[in-house]
């Protein structure tokens, strides 16, 4: 009587199938995993902006206006304090922040957080948040409608 050998290991037919159970679980993760980690960033610029906003108001609180003397529409005065800095590409590597008072007079402010060009935000749903102070009233825009401001 002859015995059969016994095989060890994988046939072909099941290795194609763990091949195709991780191909499906990946299509749907990476994209998932993406946009989670875009959240994140999107949420690091929107707390760049409070932290400015906070900094505006820190200044105005001591100064006559948001901005800067003799700059824009703010008269020429004695600066109390320093002037709120803006962070810089490793503090903020995903998004290039900026603050305009002179179009918002005296008593406004405008901050955008703009996807810093070459970095993985570009073309983010989101693309541009501004934040504009004018008139006492804070207006929040983005790219998208539900981007969570």
């Amino acid at each position: 009587m002859r015995q059969r050998a016994i095989s060890k290991g994988f046939t072909l037919i099941e290795l194609m199938v763990v091949l195709a159970i991780i191909a499906i679980i990946a299509a749907i993760a990476v994209p998932s995993y993406t946009e989670s980690v875009r959240k994140g960033r999107r949420a690091d610029a929107v707390r760049e902006i409070g932290r400015l906003q906070l900094e505006l108001e820190r200044w105005r609180a001591e100064n006559p206006c948001y901005g800067q003397s003799a700059v824009g529409t703010c008269p020429t005065f004695t600066a109390v304090g320093a002037y709120p800095a803006l962070p810089d590409a490793t503090a903020s590597p995903y998004y290039t922040l900026t603050i305009v008072t002179a179009s918002t007079g005296p008593s406004g402010y405008q901050i955008t957080a703009a996807p810093r060009a070459g970095s993985a935000q570009v073309g983010d749903r989101c693309g541009t948040y501004t934040f504009t102070l004018a008139a006492g009233v804070l207006t929040k825009t983005a790219g998208s409608s539900n981007c969570g401001i």
